[in-house]
């Protein structure tokens, strides 16, 4: 899932396919960072995590990994706007399903990249589980009251947990 980048809407066969995108999705999901010491960078990550609204669920530290979530609610203004005007359009038969929670969830593996182990890759994905309801559904669609799963792919995030994880890594360096 890693190696696949971040793609919206994807669906599960195609999770494993390489695109264009894929090395762009890549970098913005990796940093490099020069410490010894693999175990103190999972620690630091999962205490950004949780500075970030996020619960660690499941952590591995003999091979680098870490799992957290946090739950939000998904509703959006703009789907109160799409509703009403499929409604107009359509006279009141057709309702789509608008987003009522979402379970926003990340993987993170860390890995020495030198024989010193000197140098550690952190790789993070952020993505989200959105359960839909209210209304009737296009079949074509999501029914209401199931859940689909999509990745996250907005810089911002990936951008404020590096930047967060960086300061993390430098401060314990410095032993501040």
């Amino acid at each position: 899932m890693l190696l696949t980048g971040c793609v919206t809407h994807t669906e599960p066969a195609e999770l494993f396919q390489l695109t264009a995108e894929t090395s762009k999705h890549r970098a913005m999901q990796t940093r490099f960072f020069e410490t010894p010491n693999e175990k103190e960078l999972l620690s630091a990550s999962a205490a950004v995590l949780q500075d970030l609204g996020f619960q660690v669920e499941e952590s591995v530290r003999e091979v680098g990994f870490l799992r957290a979530t946090k739950e939000r609610s998904a509703r959006e203004y703009g789907q109160y706007i799409q509703r009403a005007l499929f409604l107009v359009l359509s006279f009141g038969k057709l309702l789509s399903p608008v987003d009522l929670h979402q379970k926003i969830a990340t993987g993170l593996i860390t890995r020495p990249l030198n024989q010193a182990a000197t140098r550690q890759e952190v790789c993070i994905v952020f993505y989200r589980i959105v359960w839909k309801g209210d209304g009737q559904a296009d079949r074509q669609y999501i029914p209401p009251g199931q859940q689909h799963m999509e990745m996250i792919r907005d810089p911002e995030i990936y951008q404020q947990f590096f930047a967060k994880l960086s300061k993390a890594v430098f401060l314990e360096a410095h032993t501040i």
